[in-house]
Order: C-alpha cells, then structure tokens, then sequence
C-alpha cells in the first residue's frame, strides 16, 4: 500500500515539473539558480511526501517548498555573498542581451527583478499561474487583502521600474490623449 501510495506521488511530481521549473525561473530569473531551487524543492518533496494530506495542493505545497528554499538562499546570501560560476551566467536573458536593444523582453526581466520577493511572488501566481486571490491566499497562508495591496502595490511598482527602464534606454515616449489635449 506505501509503495502505490509512492509511486502514484511519484507520478504527480513528475507531471509538475515544468510547471514548478517555469515558476522558480520566473522567481529568480536564472536557469541555473532555478534548476537548483527545482532539484532541492524535489528533494525535499520527495523526504516529506507523507507529510502531504491532500494530494489536490500538490502544486502549491510544491511551490511553497520552492519559494521558502529560494528565500532562504537568499538569507544566506546576504550573509556571506553570492558565488556564481560565469558559465552559469550564459543562459540568463538579463545578460545576454544587448545592452542597448531597447527590447521590452530585456526591460521587463529587470523590472521583475527590481521587485522584492513577495510582490513578484503575488504577480507570478496571478500572471504565471493564473491563480485567483482566494487561491494565492490560502497558498501564502494571507488574508485576501494582503494578497490584493501586494498585487496592486506589485503592478504599480512593475510599471514604475518599466518606465525607469525606458527613460534609461532612450525609448520614445508617446504621449497619451490625455496629455496632447493639455
């Protein structure tokens, strides 16, 4: 009964793994750090498998696991610095791209990373994963309206940088209907 009760959460773990990769690469912006974060979150899912009751939160125990062992590298990070092969530096989109070619693609990955952690977090669940607020706040354990002040405080904050980023690189700014009948 313990090894179909495994090899089925086997068999679920698996079906998440892009999901859960294209969630750590979207948090951290680097495929390698996500590929790290992916390995550990697998790891540790599968020491815990039995501490997980329902098998419909799958996804966001998984995602939970991830984010907790992305902020802890974080802290870590803080205290010691970050050591980083530059090799692993070669398929990061912030780096690989010309500095000066004005894509929006260059421009958002710095404006995502310019945000804290649970503000990105709240936009990639919406965005990436399209989960409602009900869903993100019982996945953070949040009230909703914690979930909705991120979200919006988030976006604002995601257009500011965006804006920073194209008064940086030149972009034309055109003006609005608004401001040609000023």
């Amino acid at each position: 009964m313990v090894g179909s009760r495994r090899e089925s959460f086997g068999e679920a773990l698996i079906t998440q793994l892009p999901a859960l990769r294209r969630y750590a690469r979207a948090l951290v912006g680097g495929s390698a750090l996500a590929d790290d974060l992916v390995q550990d979150c697998i790891e540790r899912a599968l020491r815990q498998w039995e501490g997980l009751r329902d098998g419909q939160r799958l996804a966001s125990w998984l995602r939970s696991i991830l984010h907790n062992l992305y902020v802890d590298e974080l802290r870590r990070n803080r205290t010691r610095g970050h050591e980083q092969e530059i090799a692993e530096l070669a398929d990061d989109l912030s780096f690989s791209a010309p500095a000066h070619d004005g894509t929006m693609a260059f421009e958002f990955v710095r404006a995502m990373d310019s945000l804290s952690v649970e503000h990105r977090q709240v936009l990639l669940l919406v965005g990436l994963e399209d989960m409602n607020y009900r869903e993100i706040a019982a996945e953070l354990g949040i009230p909703i309206g914690t979930v909705m002040s991120r979200l919006a405080r988030g976006r604002e904050r995601l257009r500011s940088a965006l804006e920073g980023e194209r008064r940086r690189s030149g972009a034309v700014h055109v003006p609005g209907a608004q401001e040609m009948r000023q």
